[in-house]
């Protein structure tokens, strides 16, 4: 890794690209953190990475259990039956989990790796890309199962489903501004942690994963909105399952807008960096 005559790592630059330098710039040293970072998870387990699978599987059983079973819930306007609810119902959970992971970690990320912060000249920014990658890991997997699921339940998906990725884009791009922002609170505000948790559990149920936004009262469907991930929820269903692509106008300003909280977010942490070892 590069250093500069001052012993601080090179800086990426400060501009609104910023976050993709940090990346780039980085990004032999973050695979091999991000693969110790899988790793380390499951290191001691009897099962392994098998877990990665198991969890997700059992989340999505009972999940559809508690909702088709006991609420009687249906997507929609009544339509489908159980096995339908279950793959949309899962495939707005592999995408918010995504999310949901990298936000209670961030919190207490820099907690974890005081070694960092005290002892040795790291790019510390790169530690919430890190987790995003491990997320995005266990995500894989999930939409392997989702994929096999899906082919049985609804047959094979449209061609538009090769536009995920681009709407994995500003998900990733949003997440990671969230990530440095709470990495950085995180070490000077020790309960934060809990409030994410707390927070992440409501955005869950905010978020158009157990229902459609169209399935809401009018007068609530602005509160599901305002939520930054309803619009990239409700696009992920019209890629993978009803064959729309995305409209193109939209995509644009949610990228744009994705990038610049990206921005802040990596300004944010590159600013606050310098007193952490001062509070740590």
């Amino acid at each position: 890794m590069p250093i500069a005559s001052t012993g601080r790592p090179l800086a990426a630059g400060t501009g609104p690209l910023a976050p993709l330098l940090t990346v780039w710039h980085h990004r032999t040293l973050i695979g091999r953190l991000a693969r110790r970072d899988i790793e380390a998870r499951h290191r001691g387990s009897a099962l392994g990475l098998l877990w990665s699978v198991l969890n997700p599987l059992i989340m999505m059983a009972a999940y559809t259990f508690m909702f088709t079973m006991i609420f009687r819930a249906r997507w929609g306007s009544g339509g489908g039956g159980t096995a339908e609810f279950a793959v949309l119902m899962f495939s707005g959970m592999v995408l918010f989990t995504i999310f949901a992971e990298c936000a209670n970690r961030a919190p207490g990320l820099m907690l974890e790796n005081l070694s960092y912060i005290k002892k040795v000249v790291f790019p510390l920014e790169i530690m919430p890309v890190v987790v995003l990658l491990s997320a995005l890991f266990n995500a894989a997997i999930g939409f392997v199962i989702l994929a096999v699921f899906s082919l049985v339940v609804m047959g094979p998906p449209p061609l538009t489903v090769l536009l995920l990725p681009l709407v994995l884009l500003p998900l990733c791009l949003f997440t990671l501004g969230l990530a440095w922002v709470l990495s950085a609170a995180g070490v000077f505000l020790r309960d934060l942690r809990q409030v994410v948790t707390v927070l992440v559990t409501v955005m869950m149920f905010l978020s158009p994963i157990f229902y459609p936004v169209s399935a809401v009262p009018a007068e609530v469907q602005a509160v599901i909105l305002a939520n930054p991930l309803a619009i990239l929820l409700e696009r992920s269903k019209d890629v993978m399952f009803w064959g729309h692509g995305l409209p193109p106008v939209e995509w644009t300003l949610v990228c744009l807008g994705s990038l610049v909280w990206a921005w802040l977010g990596h300004t944010f942490f590159v600013k606050t960096r310098r007193g952490f070892a001062d509070v740590v």
